[in-house]
Order: structure tokens, then C-alpha cells, then sequence
């Protein structure tokens, strides 16, 4: 398998269990959505705007955008499920599509102004993205919201 594959295998994992958990949030009420949570970002919500901020951070500065560091969305600009879904599908399209983009040389390429390769930054993101839907998934749980397990393996498996 060429490594381009193996990151947009990554990064397809990354994003259809992002779906998953978003099915998931989709049960709560706006209030749990909400609800502070003393751990990392707070709120499922800023979360999910972290997520998405993350993903189009990253991304700007692949693209070689100067403003890719100063790149924020703002949680408290989004207080519905449905906005911040949306800021979420919009940066895993835009991620998707930089990667279907890439070709063995790209993954290669360390782009100006960023400390990573390519390849490097994208798996990031996966990795990131693993990171916080671990973190969502429990506070789900907590509300009694439907949850499932995000192994690697069982997105292989399908």
C-alpha cells in the first residue's frame, strides 16, 4: 500500500467515526450540548469546535497560509448542535479533499512556516481527532447517550 493511501485511510477513519459520535450527540438535549464539563475543552460543544478548528488550522498552514496559527473558530459563536456540525462537516471535507489531492511526493514536502511534513501533520489530525472523540464518547456516556467503540481495527474490519 502507498503511504498516500495510508494517511487518506487514516484520515477516513478519523472522520466516519467522527459521524458516529456526532449520530450520538445529535440524542442530546441543547443543555447537555452545552454543559461544562471540568475536563480539556469543557463542553461537548467545544469539543467539536476544537476539533474542527484544529482540522482547518492545520490545513491553512498546509495550504501555506500565513494566518493558519491565528486560525480560530469561537465557541461561543456556536450554540447549536446543528452550527457546530456544520463547521465540522466543512473541515472534514476540506481535509479530505487536500488529501484525495496528494500525491507520494506531497506527503513528503515540509510546507514554510510549519514544523511537519505532510504526511506527518495529516496523521496528526487523525491522531488528534482519536484523541477527542475518546474524550466526547465518555462525557456521552455519562449522559446516557449511545456510544460505541472506536478501534482502528473495527473500521478495518467493515
Amino acid at each position: 500500500m502507498l503511504s498516500v493511501e495510508i494517511v487518506r485511510m487514516m484520515l477516513e477513519y478519523n472522520y466516519s467515526y467522527q459521524w458516529l459520535v456526532w449520530d450520538s450527540i445529535m440524542t442530546l438535549s441543547d443543555e447537555q450540548f452545552l454543559k461544562e464539563i471540568p475536563y480539556s475543552h469543557g463542553s461537548i460543544r467545544n469539543h467539536m469546535v476544537h476539533l474542527a478548528t484544529v482540522d482547518g488550522g492545520w490545513l491553512r498552514g498546509l495550504k501555506g497560509d500565513p494566518n493558519a496559527r491565528t486560525f480560530r473558530y469561537k465557541s461561543e459563536d456556536y450554540t447549536t448542535r446543528e452550527a457546530v456540525r456544520k463547521i465540522c462537516e466543512q473541515s472534514a471535507k476540506e481535509v479530505q479533499e487536500y488529501a484525495a489531492s496528494l500525491t507520494e511526493e506531497n506527503l513528503k514536502i515540509t510546507p514554510p512556516n510549519m514544523p511537519l511534513t505532510v504526511w506527518q501533520t495529516l496523521l496528526h489530525l487523525a491522531n488528534h481527532g482519536t484523541d477527542h472523540r475518546a474524550q466526547v464518547l465518555h462525557a456521552l456516556h455519562e449522559f446516557g447517550a449511545p456510544t460505541f467503540d472506536q478501534d482502528f481495527v473495527y473500521h478495518l474490519m467493515k
